[in-house]
């Protein structure tokens, strides 16, 4: 393969996002080479674009960007036994360098050493090819496409955070945020049983998607104090929620959901925002409300399959654009003006089909 062939989306510092060519990889003995199909754009890619870094992360070198993607095994490597070239894969893009505790108590999401697509210093998939760790590639069952196996992250995601927020039959739960992330945490948290779920949004038009996927109530954030945002909750749901889920990373949002929270209830902290933010601390303590923190995922891909090839969870009303690699700048932009859900990048100029 020309090196010409591989043509990826770099991000050399903030504001600098370039469209270049790269050669294309070699697959080690335990990984593969993939053909990608599609790639969603997610709101990292979108700071690193911005800020030239997110949550922590900082641009060491020029960094290929993608997390959040698909495709097609095209080579395999000498040890790799369960896959072959043609096989349609979705893709965990994290991937544990070292057997530490993290791992071997099955949180490798934590491990210190872990690879990440896309998160400095690995490079993601926004490309024509990349090579990965076979045992984090996943076959796609032939009812699902490659849009839907690129889904596959941001729905990991919303298991994690479920998980770690205890949803369970009965549950209340509001979210903050009706982007990607609050939209697949919405329907994650009702196949797992939530009674109700309430979302609010700046945009009245993300929270008509809201009630296009299953959400009971929703509330439009205006003027008005975190306070005041914590009552329409409890207004809307006859109570205060159990769980609230909060995925915008807004300082505004993360004391709505202090407020909001039900005495001896759970906040999970989703999205990425500043790195510190005024929170009200003594009103979680003295309420024994639990302020938890949910970073990526572990052990999800196989259960975010199954819950799309079963159908209980439709994440094909949230790829609202779709745009060519070549085009992948015009894609951040509308990105970034937030007109649509999600924006995928479609890699493979042969199938460019969902």
């Amino acid at each position: 393969m020309a090196q010409q062939e591989n043509l990826s989306v770099v991000i050399h510092a903030a504001g600098d996002l370039r469209l270049e060519n790269r050669p294309v990889p070699e697959p080690g003995p335990n990984e593969v080479l993939l053909k990608i199909n599609s790639v969603g754009i997610c709101g990292t890619d979108i700071h690193f674009w911005l800020d030239g870094g997110v949550g922590g992360f900082v641009l060491p070198k020029p960094l290929v960007l993608g997390h959040e993607f698909s495709g097609t095994v095209v080579r395999v490597g000498s040890g790799v036994q369960h896959l072959k070239a043609g096989d349609r894969v979705a893709i965990e893009p994290g991937v544990p360098r070292e057997n530490d505790e993290y791992v071997r108590t099955g949180r490798y999401n934590l491990s210190p050493t872990s690879f990440s697509s896309g998160l400095p210093p690995d490079d993601g998939a926004m490309c024509r090819y990349y090579a990965h760790s076979a045992s984090y590639c996943y076959k796609l069952p032939d009812c699902m496409s490659y849009e839907e196996g690129a889904m596959v992250e941001p729905l990991s995601v919303a298991i994690h955070a479920c998980r770690r927020a205890g949803v369970t039959i009965g549950s209340k739960v509001f979210i903050c945020g009706a982007g990607t992330i609050g939209l697949v945490s919405l329907q994650v948290a009702k196949t797992m049983g939530a009674a109700q779920v309430v979302i609010c949004d700046l945009s009245s038009k993300r929270l008509e998607k809201a009630k296009e996927v299953g959400a009971d109530f929703t509330i439009t954030v205006g003027k008005g104090t975190p306070q005041d945002l914590a009552q329409k909750v409890e207004e809307a749901l006859g109570s205060m929620p159990d769980t609230t889920i909060e995925c915008s990373g807004a300082e505004f949002c993360v004391q709505a959901g202090v407020y909001a929270t039900r005495s001896g209830g759970v906040l999970i902290l989703v999205g990425l925002g500043p790195a510190s933010v005024n929170i009200p601390i003594l009103n979680a303590t003295v309420r024994e409300v639990d302020i938890r923190g949910s970073f990526k995922y572990s052990n999800t891909w196989p259960v975010a399959i199954a819950m799309l090839a079963s159908k209980r969870i439709d994440v094909k009303p949230l790829v609202t654009h779709r745009f060519p690699l070549e085009a992948a700048l015009e894609a951040f932009e509308t990105t970034k003006k937030g007109v649509g859900i999600k924006v995928m990048l479609k890699c493979d100029p042969k199938n460019k089909n969902q």
